[in-house]
């Protein structure tokens, strides 16, 4: 083959190697990714929208969408999100949808901070006034507090409209009295870019549409052709949000304290306690999200000290009916003056408090019948026995014989709790005990 021809051809093969390059090139930026921020707005889905972000910009995306719709949710995540978007390499385009959907409270914030603001048919946007944007102080502020904060919280929503062309005074209004409206409306009053009905239309309205960055520097969107890749919340993202909800937070709570407290009452179980702990600590990394009022912690305590001494203490449900009392108001307490989205559904703590009271029940039951049983074998038997001091005796104390609770007097003197007793009568379910040895 004459060397004209070969080099020819290498150059063929090196324009189509460039040509195909260049192609996928063009095909990997024509991609739009998609996140999907359902839900009370909260560290979980910060750090996912923040993650989605950072993707698209990595992988050189022409856009990022971020389908919004939230209630609220916290203020340092709502603002975290904001500096994300704002500060993102990537045009960022908040779309209020599915229809029904909305972005109220700090959702407001959210879809102002947007380079595209955008919402669906049915959909609604407002009431943003910081009180009601989980708050993580106290329940109940001064109105010097309160003053402050929504000054502070308008001057931020005037700020995110004023840099991106939009209607401040609305947007000053949504905080300060809580205003809301339609997409239509918003559309009306520049609150929004356009209303799309679906993820196809708003991606053919972005086409040709020019955004201008935080350098100042103008992108013209081509989505054109474009495709759609929707980022979801991984496995552990998916997991902590879920448990991030305060439903689920005094379930765990609940689920950690009954299942301790079993374990305590039948030792060696092994499972109830394991459940109990884990229980436990995904409990608190759940609380840890929500604006809490420790005094209920304090309850909540409070009565697991009272569950676990039912099973010291031979008061045969009264303490077990104290801790369950101590349990329900704590729950009350916990969430009070808190606003909506961060109190669990009124069902639930009267069903913990139902359940956990079946499952005490249940147990008390047994032992009470465990000592009753007893007598029926010859409450003889027990005379001469030994028995070990649980309670002290100052006379009357609880001894311990064959793994059951007794109410034990002592003849007299005083007897520590480990010391060793023998029974000389019975009266019902006491016993009466000595220190002396009977001959």
């Amino acid at each position: 083959m004459p060397k004209i021809i070969r080099i020819l051809l290498l150059l063929g093969l090196l324009i189509a190697a460039s040509i195909s390059i260049g192609i996928e090139a063009q095909a990997a930026s024509s991609r739009i990714d998609v996140l999907h921020a359902k839900g009370t707005i909260n560290p979980v889905l910060a750090n996912y929208i923040e993650r989605g972000i950072n993707q698209a910009e990595e992988d050189n995306a022409i856009a990022c969408i971020i389908q919004l719709d939230t209630p609220g949710g916290l203020d340092t995540s709502m603002r975290d999100i904001v500096k994300d978007i704002v500060n993102a390499e990537v045009p960022v385009v908040v779309y209020v949808s599915p229809s029904g959907a909305r972005a109220a409270s700090a959702g407001v914030f959210v879809t102002m901070a947007a380079h595209v603001a955008a919402m669906a048919p049915n959909t609604a946007i407002g009431a943003a006034h910081p009180v009601a944007i989980g708050a993580e102080g106290e329940a109940q502020m001064s109105e010097e507090m309160e003053e402050k904060i929504v000054n502070d919280a308008a001057a931020y929503i005037r700020s995110i409209a004023e840099a991106h062309g939009r209607n401040m005074e609305w947007a000053e209004k949504a905080v300060r009295e809580s205003v809301s409206a339609t997409e239509q409306e918003a559309l009306k009053l520049n609150i929004i870019d356009m209303v799309a009905p679906d993820l196809n239309s708003l991606v053919a309205q972005l086409d040709g549409w020019q955004v201008t960055m935080l350098d100042e520097s103008v992108v013209t969107l081509d989505t054109q052709g474009a495709t759609i890749n929707h980022v979801k919340m991984s496995t552990i993202e998916d997991f902590l949000y879920a448990i991030s909800d305060p439903n689920i937070a005094v379930i765990l709570l609940s689920l950690a304290m009954l299942g301790i407290t079993v374990e305590i009452f039948n030792p060696g179980l092994i499972f109830p306690g394991v459940f109990g702990g884990i229980s436990a600590f995904l409990a608190a990394y759940s609380l840890g999200f929500l604006p809490i009022n420790y005094a209920g912690i304090a309850l909540i305590t409070l009565a697991g000290g009272l569950l676990i001494a039912e099973v010291f203490t031979p008061g045969f449900g009264l303490l077990a009916g104290g801790g369950i009392t101590a349990l329900v108001f704590g729950f009350l307490i916990l969430f009070s003056g808190r606003p909506t989205l961060f109190q669990p559904d009124p069902w639930v703590i009267p069903t913990i408090a139902i359940s956990i009271g079946a499952v005490l029940a249940f147990i008390i039951y047994h032992v009470v019948r465990a000592h009753r049983r007893q007598a029926t074998t010859g409450r003889e038997e027990l005379l001469g026995k030994k028995a070990v001091v649980k309670a002290a005796l100052e006379p009357e104390g609880t001894v311990l014989h064959q793994g059951e609770l007794w109410t034990a007097v002592l003849d007299e003197g005083k007897a520590k709790p480990g010391e060793e007793v023998i029974i000389t009568k019975f009266d019902g379910l006491r016993l009466y005990v000595t220190k002396k040895r009977q001959n």
